[in-house]
């Protein structure tokens, strides 16, 4: 694999953001995902909002390194990804007529997210790396489905940003024992999952990543 070449403008970057906030107490796969999330948001507060285990990074690393597909909740998240052609399956589903409000309460009416991710469960349902940076209600779908048998993810990346349900849904992947990152609170988006992922990635293609 050849080496990355890293540009200067990323470079100044991460010499920023290491005067910036300390992460080398982290275990190596840890900081590279959380210093690529502050590098790719400029959101220094995010650091200490993160959740991921080391062990399950490991594991998503030699799945990536395997060829594990990469799945997302929508098409910002999957264009944010290199070195993967990332899947997003929302483009397979008609636009829902229903109210968000009966899926974030769980009932049988479901956003075109959560039904989207029902179509990548069927098309994908162990080994994969999930990516949901936009849509909360994909998050507790995907947790659902889990809970339910039919999905086996190597990893969940759960980083949903907004004031309805994005912070609920990622106490949810927390408490469903899922291998994940995640963070705690509002804030996320597709910026902030694609990072992590790529952090993930570059690793398993024998780059250097902090």
């Amino acid at each position: 694999m050849p080496a990355v070449t890293v540009h200067p403008i990323e470079q100044e970057s991460y010499r920023i953001l290491a005067d910036r906030i300390d992460l080398s107490s982290l275990p190596p796969l840890s900081r590279a995902v959380v210093a690529r999330v502050v590098h790719a948001t400029a959101d220094v507060a995010l650091a200490g909002t993160m959740v991921l285990d080391e062990a399950q990074l490991d594991v998503a690393v030699a799945a990536l390194r395997a060829g594990a597909p990469v799945v997302t909740d929508v098409a910002m998240v999957a264009a944010g990804i290199s070195g993967r052609d990332a899947r997003c399956f929302l483009d397979r589903v008609p636009p829902a007529r229903a109210s968000v409000a009966p899926a974030i309460a769980g009932d049988a009416a479901p956003t075109r997210s959560a039904r989207a991710m029902r179509l990548a469960a069927a098309a994908h349902p162990a080994g994969a790396v999930f990516v949901i940076g936009c849509a909360p209600t994909a998050l507790v779908e995907l947790v659902a489905l889990s809970a339910a048998g039919a999905l086996h993810p190597a990893l969940v990346i759960g980083m949903p940003v907004g004031f309805v349900g994005a912070a609920e849904s990622k106490e949810a992947l927390r408490a469903s024992g899922l291998p994940a990152v995640s963070n705690v609170g509002e804030r996320g988006g597709s910026a902030a999952a694609a990072a992590a992922c790529n952090a993930l990635v570059r690793i398993a293609d024998g780059g250097a990543d902090d």
